[in-house]
């Protein structure tokens, strides 16, 4: 068509012809800056691939899952040792379904699950600025994500994050959805409940997150339905707790906890604020993180400003809503289905959850427990909305020109993501600073020698884990492995004779359990001393100045008594103290002590199952004072070595 004919057409056809190629554009645009994110994202991840040591304790469970042992991290003891069951049993299945190597399925699924993450993000936040027909949708809050470090690093660790900021994407997603149905299907709706309920098994903090999710979906008005609208909300209900519900019947019967046994170790109920704080400004202060979400923020309310001021759909529900004046209890439950109450839900959802790792005190990894909390705050921003004018710019008013402030924001964004993207925050390399925090992946990537430890053969490379491993195959009567006081070599206190046909197995007490446990086979038994994998340790009482995440430490007297090695010198290591070792069998001998391991130990009968049922609270509740002479006191048990009565004046 030449300008003369284009010229020629009618006045209701050139705007709506321009309308089209605008659309085109917009849709173009966000396509475009979806496909950028991602693949910058995955380039990102990739080029820092790797497996963490703590990915790798997750691959022992899934080891004994396939060879019939159970959900267990030693055969024989029920421990619950990851905090994530949701992603236990996603590796479990893949690799179940793949026959592949493990470290190879969790790396598939982590980077597809971290890329779907962004993906889910961008798509919620286009439905709730009105899609690519409404505004050119750039990307802006998923550049601040994948820009960090910290982001990049968790792509393929072999944790739970990708699943967790995956799961948050899509119900986020999957909530704007509803919140913007003309008419909610109940197929859809059962589904969006389903979702929302398997926050705990997602991972245990989640449980905040679906839980305001679910009293949102539950409080709003009901979607038409034959069934009365109490019969409908008690389904919804069900459909949300079914799953969860019966796992953590299941878990309190088999494992003897209402939790994983990680929140033991941990004391996730402790509080350590100062740590927290500590840890929030290493990742903050660093990248300048400050910078993005105020300008995000800044862009984000005048972006919504600008859609306000656009003329609502009289037949609109949202809008004939946002006219009310009176907050009556009916209205407020009709804005609960609404996409400012879905905003609200992610925003309050991210506060609450970084006040919650201010106060256990955050982790040692650097920014890995605060990723969850920023991936929430910037789901609203994941993309932003650039409204030209309708008039086209000179005709435009000052109101018009608010999507020069959207623009100067995304550009200022893209400048500090570039920036922030080739920040390195630590520099201590393999040395443990005095925060107890360290750039994770760095840290074994130095200590290992490799650019990226995926394997569990490259953790051989790791000071002592080569050693443990001839040591093994040195002994076949078996032991216990305890490392030395330098941490240069092993001391293997021997079992005592006779020794049984075949060996007497080996144990191995060491706090790295991933690369511990998985260079070893599922018969040598793998405990710790911060009590991840060993109850034991696991319910001792928290050090008050102990590092981050790694703030228990039973001593080994302890472990010579519950393996029953020898206990007398020259045998026994010379570190050790007879003295001590006796008075921890006594103290092993207290009566809550003994149920605690019987709730684990003993085979699963239907009257074992019903007992850990019943007393999983009070096991959770349980500690013990890990110098031994103190727990003889504690318990009331009969010092073997009472001290002297004070001479007669």
């Amino acid at each position: 068509m030449d300008q003369a004919e284009y010229a020629n057409e009618g006045p209701a056809v050139q705007p709506a012809r321009s309308a089209s190629r605008y659309a085109v554009l917009s849709r173009a645009t966000f396509v475009g800056g979806i496909a950028l994110t991602v693949v910058l994202f995955a380039v990102g991840g990739w080029q820092r691939r790797w497996i963490a040591d703590d990915g790798l304790i997750v691959l022992r469970t899934v080891r004994n899952l396939l060879a019939g042992n159970g959900p267990v991290f030693n055969e024989g003891e029920r421990v619950e040792t990851n905090t994530s069951t949701a992603w236990t049993y996603i590796v479990w299945f893949f690799s179940w379904l793949t026959q592949a190597r493990l470290e190879y399925v969790v790396l598939g699924i982590a980077f597809t699950l971290s890329l779907a993450a962004v993906v889910f993000a961008m798509l919620g936040a286009s439905r709730l600025w009105g899609g690519p027909k409404s505004a050119l949708l750039l990307p802006a809050g998923m550049l601040v994500y994948i820009a960090i470090p910290p982001a990049r690093d968790y792509v393929t660790s072999g944790l739970e994050s990708c699943l967790v900021i995956c799961w948050l994407g899509l119900l986020w997603w999957q909530l704007i959805r509803w919140s913007q149905a003309e008419r909610v299907k109940l197929p859809g709706l059962f589904g969006l409940v389903f979702l929302a309920g398997l926050a705990p098994l997602i991972r245990p903090e989640m449980t905040l997150v679906g839980g305001l999710a679910l009293l949102m979906i539950v409080i709003a008005p009901m979607p038409e339905s034959k069934l009365r609208p109490i019969v409908l909300r008690g389904l919804i209900i069900a459909a949300a707790g079914l799953v969860p519900m019966g796992y953590q019947i299941w878990r309190m019967g088999y494992y003897g906890l209402p939790y994983p046994n990680t929140a033991v170790a941990k004391d996730a109920g402790g509080a350590k604020w100062h740590q927290g704080f500590v840890y929030l400004w290493d990742l903050v202060g660093p990248y300048y993180l400050w910078v993005p979400l105020l300008v995000l923020l800044v862009a984000g309310v005048v972006a919504a400003r600008g859609k306000t001021a656009e003329p609502a759909d009289p037949a609109g529900r949202h809008a004939a809503s946002a006219e009310q004046s009176r907050w009556k209890a009916h209205r407020i439950r009709e804005w609960l289905r609404s996409p400012a109450a879905v905003v609200t839900l992610v925003l309050l959802s991210g506060f609450i959850l970084t006040v919650y790792a201010l106060r256990v005190g955050g982790d040692f990894m650097h920014g890995r427990m605060l990723l969850a909390q920023l991936f929430l705050l910037l789901l609203p921003v994941a993309v932003v909305p650039i409204r030209l004018p309708a008039g086209g710019f000179r005709s435009a008013t000052a109101a018009d020109w608010s999507f020069a402030v959207v623009l100067f924001a995304l550009l200022g964004t893209a400048g500090w993501a570039l920036f922030a993207a080739n920040t390195t925050a630590i520099k201590s390399g393999t040395k443990i600073t005095s925060t107890g925090i360290v750039d994770e992946r760095v840290y074994y990537v130095l200590n290992t020698g490799h650019d990226h430890p995926i394997l569990a053969e490259d953790y051989l490379d790791y000071p002592r884990i080569r050693p443990m491993v001839d040591n093994i195959a040195e002994t076949p009567n078996g032991g216990l492995l305890l490392n030395s006081p330098s941490f240069m070599f092993w001391y293997i206190a021997p079992p005592p004779q006779p020794i049984p046909a075949g060996g007497a197995g080996h144990t191995v007490y060491f706090l790295n359990l991933g690369m511990t446990s998985m260079n070893v086979p599922l018969n040598v038994r793998v405990i710790d001393q911060m009590g991840l994998a060993y109850p034991l340790a696991a319910h001792t009482e928290r050090l008050t100045d102990g590092r981050i995440g790694h703030d228990k430490a039973l001593y080994p007297d302890w472990v010579i008594v519950d393996t029953g090695m020898v206990d007398r010198k020259p045998w026994m290591p010379w570190y050790l103290d007879e003295k001590w070792v006796t008075q921890a069998r006594t103290a092993m001998s207290c009566p809550a002590t003994e149920a605690l391991q019987i709730s684990y130990r003993d085979p699963l009968t239907f009257e074992r199952f019903r007992h850990n049922l019943k007393h999983a609270l009070t096991f959770a509740k349980y500690r013990i004072d890990r110098v031994p002479k103190y727990e003889i006191e504690r318990c009331g048990l009969v010092d073997p070595f009472p001290k002297p009565a004070p001479a007669p004046r």
